[in-house]
């Protein structure tokens, strides 16, 4: 391969076959990978290295808040750099991240004082996991066989060893398996795809009998239940019924088991409330944070917890009760500023009042969607949207996972200039919360014509 010369910027092709050939992507197959290549942002819309501008329907994975470029949060960063770039959290720390912190203790629900930073919504998780079983050792009355998680089914909660382990995304996690530690599964709450006999009305009743059967008979070898609150957001947004988060919540406590809400993708706004526990008034013993954490500008992610937990750490070095967990980037003052910055900016834009009009638009759009012949559900929470394709509206049967009819339409709603991604056959209407009215319309009528344009194709 022949080099560029020295100080010369590479061209448009060379970028390209260099994205092919050595930038190996996340969740993609390389084999039939097309290059996007994205130079540039500002507040809803992403530009490509040819000029063309795409509005962000995914907020670039569900992470970007308050948009691309925000002048609040880019100053954040700058006169963070002006100070320190990084300081490592292993016996030292910096007043940004303790800020944040301590801002993060007041804003969570309550009776969580105590956070750990690390670096993306996996490594939270599996914090939460590893503190759960130590917990469990060194509290003053050990109860060493509380080894056992027990989780959702169809569950995603990241991609490191022990967050794959309580998931449940066959797909993503089979070929692993020998790598992955037991955990006992309750299904999932599926408003679409209910059980014979079960309704919306006794739903939630039907789902916690499940789950109270399990804890009843197995609660003596369990240390946490990890649940993503309100929204299964990779197990293709799929909503809980009302009352389901609390009664989980109430199960955990009766059977002394500890509550992992894994709020990585619904924290930060995207249900109408900063929190998706606050929906249920439930705190949770852990909270998971990341994505909107830092507006999506930096990875920084955050494990929240109890004093009651927090105290079974302490002790003397001989004692050997420290958490010995770590990441290099974990509290890194450049993403404590931008998260510090994102949360002022929830306060200053009233950004949780002014969802309520948009979330009540997208309500709007998906009703309109919802009668396709090739649409058999489209579900809401929020600002979270899953519309779901099927090949026989009467049936519920699913279009086979390898047409791609998911994929076919995002592509046809890119050609309209609008970028969004989907969970197989469920399309994901995710944007920033900042977006408008106007590119709200936008985005909706991209998915909606794709949905016309591939089904009658």
């Amino acid at each position: 391969m022949l080099k560029p010369p020295a100080g010369a910027e590479p061209t448009r092709d060379q970028l390209e076959r260099w994205d092919r050939e050595i930038v190996w992507h996340a969740f993609t197959q390389m084999a039939e990978y097309e290059p996007l290549i994205i130079e540039r942002a500002q507040g809803t819309t992403l530009v490509d290295i040819d000029g063309n501008e795409y509005l962000d329907g995914v907020a670039s994975v569900w992470c970007n808040v308050h948009g691309h470029r925000h002048p609040r949060l880019d100053a954040a960063i700058r006169e963070q750099l002006d100070r320190v770039a990084h300081v490592t959290s292993l016996g030292t720390s910096n007043p940004t991240t303790i800020k944040l912190a301590k801002r993060l203790t007041e804003l969570a629900p309550e009776g969580l004082g105590h956070v750990f930073f690390s670096d993306d919504g996996a490594t939270a998780v599996e914090v939460a996991l590893k503190m759960a079983l130590q917990y469990w050792r060194q509290r003053q009355d050990p109860r060493p066989d509380k080894t056992v998680y027990v989780a959702l089914g169809d569950a995603y909660h990241g991609d490191t060893l022990g967050s794959v382990s309580v998931g449940g995304v066959e797909r993503f996690h089979a070929m692993f398996q020998p790598l992955l530690f037991e955990v006992l599964r309750t299904p999932a709450p599926d408003f679409y795809r209910l059980p014979e006999g079960v309704t919306r009305e006794n739903a939630t009743q039907h789902y916690l009998r499940a789950l109270e059967k399990l804890l009843a008979e197995q609660h003596q070898r369990i240390a946490a239940l990890v649940v993503e609150p309100l929204v299964q957001a990779a197990a293709g947004m799929r909503m809980h019924p009302v009352g389901y988060v609390r009664g989980l919540r109430e199960l955990t406590r009766r059977y002394d088991v500890l509550l992992i809400a894994d709020e990585v993708a619904v924290g930060f706004g995207r249900t109408g409330k900063m929190f998706a526990c606050e929906h249920e008034d439930v705190a949770p013993d852990f909270l998971c944070l990341a994505k909107g954490l830092s507006g999506g500008y930096m990875p920084v992610a955050a494990t929240l917890t109890t004093d009651e937990i927090w105290q079974a750490f302490l002790g003397s070095y001989a004692d050997s009760k420290t958490f010995f967990h770590g990441h290099t980037y974990g509290g890194n003052p450049l993403g404590c500023a931008v998260g510090l910055a994102t949360l002022e900016v929830f306060d200053e834009e009233r950004t949780l009042a002014n969802l309520v009009p948009k979330i009540a638009r997208l309500e709007q759009h998906l009703a309109r969607i919802a009668e396709h012949p090739h649409v058999g559900d489209a579900r809401q929470c929020g600002m979270i949207a899953g519309i779901e394709l099927v090949a026989d509206k009467q049936t519920r049967e699913p279009f086979p996972w390898h047409e791609k009819h998911g994929h076919r339409v995002c592509e046809w709603a890119r050609t309209q200039g609008v970028l969004v991604r989907p969970l197989g056959n469920v399309l994901v209407v995710m944007p920033p919360l900042s977006v408008s009215l106007d590119e709200l319309d936008r985005i909706c009528q991209a998915i909606e014509g794709g949905i016309v344009a591939v089904t009658e194709a």
